[in-house]
């Protein structure tokens, strides 16, 4: 079930609590490598493929209980295997770069730290659903748990059950991201998201040039 990661293409994460601004610098970062004649193509998690966008739905809206911490993160697991299927492994096969919003360190984080499923248990699930594969470079936006959860207050959409969880989960997931940085070095950089918006991008810009752009 697993894919080795051999392709011509890049897949960029980024990674983060609520409110880090992950999205906007994905955005921008997406315009900067089409400027240097990359195809790339932008997605998000949960969601990105058919199938995905429905489960999104069912796991970001609702209350907090609406699932345990053993659905919730089957739920991800089940939109992640068609993203990956269907829209990230075909793209990097065309040597198109990927950047997604989140992908697998924020179920770790969120559920393997957050919701304290552990992290032995994420990791058997996702053993069976992504195997060996990895990003080539996973950028962790970082910003202080409460201001970042502020940030989201006012948004139109109803995407909002994490938003619900107790201060608690948040800070747990923000531990939980730290670890993974320090346990995967190879591929993670924190980047301190609590500066302005073209800052935040400078430095994405220089780590992708140096890590990946100049191979």
């Amino acid at each position: 079930m697993s894919k080795k990661q051999s392709y011509p293409g890049k897949f960029i994460t980024l990674e983060g609590g609520d409110g880090t601004g992950k999205s906007t610098q994905a955005r921008l970062l997406s315009e900067f490598l089409k400027e240097q004649h990359k195809d790339v193509l932008l997605t998000r998690e949960p969601g990105g493929a058919p199938g995905s966008d429905d489960i999104r739905q069912l796991i970001l809206t609702g209350e907090p209980e609406r699932w345990d911490v053993v659905g919730e993160t089957l739920l991800f697991y089940a939109s992640r295997r068609n993203h990956l299927r269907l829209t990230v492994w075909p793209a990097l096969e065309r040597g198109d770069w990927v950047i997604s919003d989140r992908f697998a360190d924020s179920t770790m984080a969120y559920q393997g730290y957050g919701n304290q499923l552990g992290v032995e248990a994420v990791s058997k699930i996702h053993e069976v659903s992504v195997g060996d594969f990895e990003p080539d470079l996973t950028l962790i936006l970082d910003i202080d748990v409460r201001k970042g959860i502020a940030r989201t207050q006012g948004r139109t959409n109803n995407e909002d059950r994490f938003e619900k969880m107790d201060i608690a989960v948040h800070e747990r997931m923000q531990q939980g991201f730290y670890e993974i940085a320090d346990k995967n070095s190879h591929r993670c950089v924190i980047i301190d998201a609590d500066r302005p918006i073209d800052e935040i991008q400078a430095e994405l810009r220089k780590i992708v040039r140096e890590r990946l752009l100049s191979e």
